[in-house]
């Protein structure tokens, strides 16, 4: 596997997920009592969530349904124009288009388009940045978007993916993001089990791994990001007293060199706190990084062996 020839400066960051739970009341309470975000606001369906030092208004939305999972995920152009070049190429592109929707209490108009596995994605450029509305809010800090409480992530990290041909899903995010690869995983088969994506010079900001449950559209898992190692042991302790389920973790991932916690929120879905250290990507020419199948099989960098859980448990989950 090779890297694109040239880098893609049209899309800027991660901006947002749209998560859905059938435990609102719950997963509410969760993210911003316990997990630690700031509830910037609510509509009639929706609760809107971010990092305590998160720009945008909202980098969770958090959406009550008769299901969980993800319902679309957004990415920020880096300019009014840069967003209209990639609306440009993904209408070339031959995947599927939703085409313009109207913003909401986040930003304004985005484009909708769809993967080969169901999971819809939006590109928006125009964005409300959070402004603290009570003096509680306010970071001590000028150069800090908030004060913060809870387990306290700093900032949206990533998202994991489930696809049944990971190697389509590239295809997909190098053609209509413009992402690139920093690692993979190849099988002994020669099919490719997992790929981490970047659009800038973050590590990775998506991953898509294969999906073993027969299932479609569906979630791996959710992260934020925290400043250290520390603020992990600590959130497991927070976790514990609320009674949260800790999946797997603290340990340290191989692939991304990522120390990591994953539980599972009042509804199932996964959320994970991680720390990359200061991991970037800063060369041009990066060359991705293959683990081989046997190299996955040992698990972790170090910590426990990972749960079988981890490679079956995705929302929705699939119905029997």
């Amino acid at each position: 596997m090779t890297a694109p020839t040239e880098t893609c400066h049209d899309i800027a960051h991660l901006g947002h997920i749209e998560m859905l739970t059938d435990k609102f009341d719950e997963s509410l309470d969760f993210f911003a009592r316990v997990y630690g975000l700031k509830l910037s606001g609510q509509d009639e369906t929706s609760a809107y969530l971010r990092a305590w030092d998160d720009y945008e208004y909202c980098t969770l939305k958090l959406t009550r349904a008769d299901t969980t999972g993800v319902a679309h995920i957004g990415y920020r152009a880096a300019s009014a124009e840069a967003l209209e070049r990639r609306v440009a190429a993904i209408e070339a592109s031959g995947f599927k288009t939703h085409g313009w929707v109207e913003g909401d209490l986040s930003h304004g108009r985005a484009f909708r388009f769809e993967d080969p596995f169901g999971h819809v994605f939006e590109i928006y450029y125009e964005t409300n940045w959070y402004e603290a509305q009570e003096e509680v809010e306010k970071a001590a800090l000028k150069n800090t978007a908030s004060s913060f409480n809870g387990a306290a992530p700093r900032r949206i990290d990533h998202l994991n993916l489930l696809a049944a041909d990971v190697t389509e899903f590239r295809r997909f995010m190098e053609t209509c993001l413009g992402s690139r690869v920093t690692e993979y995983i190849q099988l002994d088969n020669g099919r490719i089990g997992g790929c981490w994506f970047t659009v800038n010079n973050k590590t990775y900001d998506l991953a898509c791994t294969e999906e073993h449950g027969g299932g479609h559209a569906r979630l791996h898992h959710v992260t934020y990001a925290t400043d250290q190692r520390e603020d992990i042991l600590r959130a497991a302790d927070i976790f514990l007293q609320n009674g949260v389920h800790i999946e797997t973790g603290p340990h340290k991932h191989a692939i991304q060199g990522t120390f990591f916690l994953y539980v599972w929120e009042p509804a199932g879905n996964r959320v994970e706190l991680a720390n990359a250290g200061a991991r970037l990507i800063l060369a041009p020419d990066w060359k991705p990084v293959r683990w081989t199948e046997s190299e996955r099989k040992k698990g972790q960098a170090w910590g426990m062996k990972t749960i079988e859980s981890f490679h079956t448990h995705g929302t929705p989950p699939v119905k029997k």
